[in-house]
């Protein structure tokens, strides 16, 4: 007979004339169906043990050894004891009492009864073992009751259709306290109904429940189930893999998703508790999430981008944010001296050394580079990688930008970027039409006291390359000073111009670290807030306007397929519910790559001696009292933008000269007085992408830059040491040039030269594009709105959304990036575009320079 729960505490039997017992709840006209074996509960593992308990004990009692007769026909059920396997057979889709029968039979069967002393001797040992389970171990759903009771608040009607017996059901739903919440079973004892896939009790079950088939949910865990709700013409048939099915079995029987348990369901289904919360919690549980937040909006990640948008966002007193960013911050008792790791300029190789305020990262092995597998160190801490780079501030060209405007990102040429590169930044000489003069980061041009500079900077034009006093301004291409975001003798990271002194004064404005976001929160197509862990609790942030991704170029595609959102067949293979079918998130990723060409100096004027212990501690001294000195100045303080080859436009190839030696990222010793070039292309062909290790966020996810993938990639590449090679053999380095260390004089071919570049290449640091702007097929996010495509109020702002990498260092296009974002999320008129300000053109192109 059939057993219909109402609300009220005590079960109602029904019997035929009583099946409408539920004609007087309101028709909610939703409905989901449960199968329980494999999907609620796996009987499947305390029955394997039983089956080995069952051996033991005939084996003993028998004086026998139960062996491979046994075996073999548990093996034909669809078990197989040696490893556990369960698979499709009476085992996994019969009835439990079936079940038993069937291994009763077999077991009797592998016996000689003569050998018996008692035929009830099996009976005994078959109860005994069967006693010795714990129904506990087998329950699939972390909490049974707030499963049902989710679906309950959002208007859905409950129902169980399996083919154990009724008693057994009733087990189940007493054993979890969950028998009020379920609204009709199907069992084996049914009356007039057939068991699965039969049509006809699928239908029957909408009719007692008083729900239309299309607004049902089937959900089970082998293709049975699947053909039962498609043979009742249900809306959705749900296969979830904790049971036996596999994906693959599950979709051929009409699975319309597929998730890895039924604890995935509120995700897929995006259902709220009554109160609007998303812990999910009943009076019977502890709440989800250890605590709740509310605001306008939720900032994720205080790097470069991130500080940017909690200082301009906060700027409205109406508005609330909330900045959560997974590493600490980068002050100690609020003092930046405290911790001058991060705050004294040449100190910036002291953090690249170690994960504290860095995620360490690593690229998959490199097939054109030895199979290498290179470093990428990114920022987590206040103020992201602005706090652990180099300090060099270059914007890159202007045709960077009209080139992403070409690319899909509408109003963001040069002209609508350039007022926004101005609002960041303050320069020490001054405001003029291409540097700004008020801006939160301080951007300081150095003297270049050493003679290395300049001769740097005179061979350059020995070469035939011009000379320009700006390469932000008028004229990138040549060579000259280059700036730095210092200020005053202090790293001027964006936590310091944009967070520290704004979270300290604005009351609407929260800061909090230690915090790693695991996913966006939806609620149907609509981002409500993000769920994060803080000192091994699990918290909730929901964000009424808009939840802002701000984790960078790897963090913030990592989240969003996380979260369910991205390339819907990989987020499959980590049994991650589709949210939304974005195969460009992660595609696209660019870097620069760049080798260090590296020259003996004849006279002791490099840094290598205020780099040996005792001088570090005289001038560390000199910096701690009133931050001057060498240690106010990370010394990449010369460079220049040149042409690879006739017919650039504009300059591909970017020097950073340094009047010393680097040693596999500052981690390695120095050993010589030297200066060196770090030069590398700058528009490299070559495309990566970005992937899911696991669906746990804690894990790095796989990338993968795809280095020298291009022929074209590998010839720059080249080129850029011959020409580095060319400036170095100048007149202005004759007093000072020894012998060349990196690439040496025995690379001297073009074989040897790859193979160097294979050898000694390394990033740049400057990973981005792995959610781009734009209007194609890969797009991932709006120009216009930098919303992401197909789902309301979450936005991206950081590198990610670069269409293509531009020519130069990241750290100045992103805090351009997120000013422009904060005016477009406010909804606040853009700047001026600066359609008048020109920029230099070479006068031929049919040369190199």
């Amino acid at each position: 007979m059939f057993r219909c729960f109402g609300k009220a505490s005590n079960a109602l039997s029904c019997s035929k004339s009583n099946l409408k017992c539920l004609a007087g709840r309101s028709n909610t006209n939703k409905l989901i169906v449960f199968d329980k074996d494999g999907t609620l509960l796996s009987f499947h593992k305390p029955w394997l043990h039983w089956c080995n308990r069952v051996k033991d004990g005939l084996s003993e009692e028998t004086r026998r050894r139960v062996g491979s007769s046994v075996d073999d026909k548990l093996q034909q059920m669809g078990v197989t004891l040696s490893n556990g396997n369960i698979s499709l057979g009476v085992f996994a889709e019969c009835s439990q009492a079936t079940v038993r029968k069937e291994i009763s039979t077999a077991f009797r069967d592998a016996l000689e009864v003569t050998a018996l002393k008692h035929a009830d001797i099996a009976e005994e040992v078959f109860a005994e073992a069967q006693n010795k389970g714990n129904v506990k171990d087998a329950v699939l759903a972390d909490d049974v009751i707030h499963l049902f009771q989710t679906f309950k608040d959002a208007g859905y009607k409950v129902a169980i259709a399996t083919a154990d017996t009724h008693a057994g059901v009733t087990d189940f739903l007493e054993y979890t306290n969950s028998t009020h919440l379920v609204d009709f079973i199907m069992s084996c004892c049914s009356e007039d109904m057939q068991a699965k896939p039969n049509a006809l009790s699928a239908a029957r079950i909408c009719k007692e429940v008083d729900v239309q088939p299309q607004n049902s949910v089937m959900v089970g865990d082998t293709p049975t189930d699947m053909e039962f709700g498609v043979n009742g013409g249900y809306g959705e048939v749900i296969g979830v893999t904790s049971g036996i099915g596999d994906e693959v079995l599950l979709r051929q029987a009409g699975a319309t998703a597929i998730l890895p348990d039924v604890n995935s369901l509120h995700r897929h289904f995006g259902l709220l508790n009554p109160s609007g919360s998303r812990h999910f919690s009943t009076s019977t549980r502890q709440p989800k999430y250890s605590s709740e937040s509310k605001q306008d909006y939720v900032i994720v990640g205080a790097g470069s981008a991130g500080c940017v948008l909690a200082n301009r966002l906060s700027e409205d007193g109406s508005n609330s944010v909330l900045s959560l960013e997974a590493g600490p911050k980068d002050t100690i008792l609020g003092s930046k001296l405290l911790l001058w790791t991060i705050h004294m300029p040449s100190a910036l190789m002291y953090n690249l050394c170690h994960d504290k305020f860095n995620w360490y990262y690593h690229t998959t092995p490199q097939k054109n580079m030895n199979n290498r597998v290179m470093y990428w160190p990114r920022g987590r801490v206040w103020g992201g990688s602005s706090a652990l780079n180099a300090m060099v501030y270059i914007r890159g060209h202007a045709l960077d930008y009209d080139r992403w405007e070409k690319e899909g990102a509408t109003d963001w040429s040069y002209a609508h970027c350039l007022p926004y590169f101005k609002k960041s930044t303050r320069h020490t000489l001054g405001e003029d039409d291409y540097r700004g003069g008020t801006g939160p980061v301080g951007v300081t041009r150095h003297p270049m006291d050493n003679p290395l500079y300049h001769a740097f900077i005179k061979a350059g034009q020995e070469a035939g390359y011009p000379y320009t006093d700006d390469l932000n301004g008028y004229q990138q291409e040549g060579v000259g000073p280059m700036d730095s975001t210092t200020w005053k003798g202090m790293r001027s990271s964006a936590a310091v111009g944009y967070l520290h002194d704004t979270v300290s004064v604005r009351d609407n404005l929260t800061a909090e670290t230690g915090c790693l976001v695991t996913r966006v929160i939806f609620e149907g197509g609509k981002a409500v807030g993000v769920e994060y862990r803080k000192n091994n609790e699990l918290k909730f942030a929901a964000a009424e306007k808009s939840v802002i991704l701000c984790g960078g170029a790897i963090n913030t595609p990592q989240l969003l397929m996380l979260s369910g959102i991205g390339p819907a067949e990989h987020l499959r293979e980590h049994d991650i519910p589709v949210h939304s079918n974005l195969p460009g998130i992660g595609e696209n990723l660019q870097d620069h790559l760049e080798v260090y060409v590296q020259q003996e100096c004849k006279k002791p004027i490099t840094l290598y001696k205020w780099q040996q212990p005792h001088n570090m501690v005289r001038i560390g001294l000199q910096w701690f009292l009133n931050q001057s000195g060498l240690c106010g100045s990370a010394h990449l303080e010369a460079g220049g933008f040149i042409r690879s080859r006739p017919g650039i436009e504009h300059p591909d190839i970017q020097f950073h000269f340094l009047p010393s030696q680097v040693v596999d990222h500052g981690r390695g010793k120095i050993e010589y007085e030297a200066y060196q070039l770090h030069v590398g292309s700058m528009r490299q062909t070559s495309r990566g992408y970005l992937r899911l290790q696991s669906a746990d966020p804690s894990q790095h996810p796989i990338i993968e830059p795809n280095y020298l993938s291009t022929d074209i990639d590998i010839w720059e590449m080249r080129q850029c040491i011959k020409l580095s090679r060319e400036i170095f053999a100048q007149p202005a380095f004759d007093e000072f040039r020894a012998r060349e260390l990196r690439p040496g004089d025995d690379a001297d071919t073009d074989e040897k030269i790859d193979a160097f570049v294979r050898k000694y290449g390394d990033s740049a640091y400057h990973p981005s594009c792995t959610c781009k702007m734009g209007t194609d097929e890969m797009s991932v996010v709006n120009p216009l709105t930098m919303e992401v495509y197909g789902v309301d109020n979450l936005r991206v702002v950081d590198a990610s959304v670069m269409p293509s990498v531009v020519s130069g260092n990241l750290n100045g296009p992103t805090l351009m990036v997120a000013e422009k974002a904060a005016d477009i999320i406010r909804g606040i008129s853009p700047l001026t575009p600066a359609f008048n300000v020109p920029v230099y053109k070479p006068a031929t192109l049919t040369t190199q320079r």
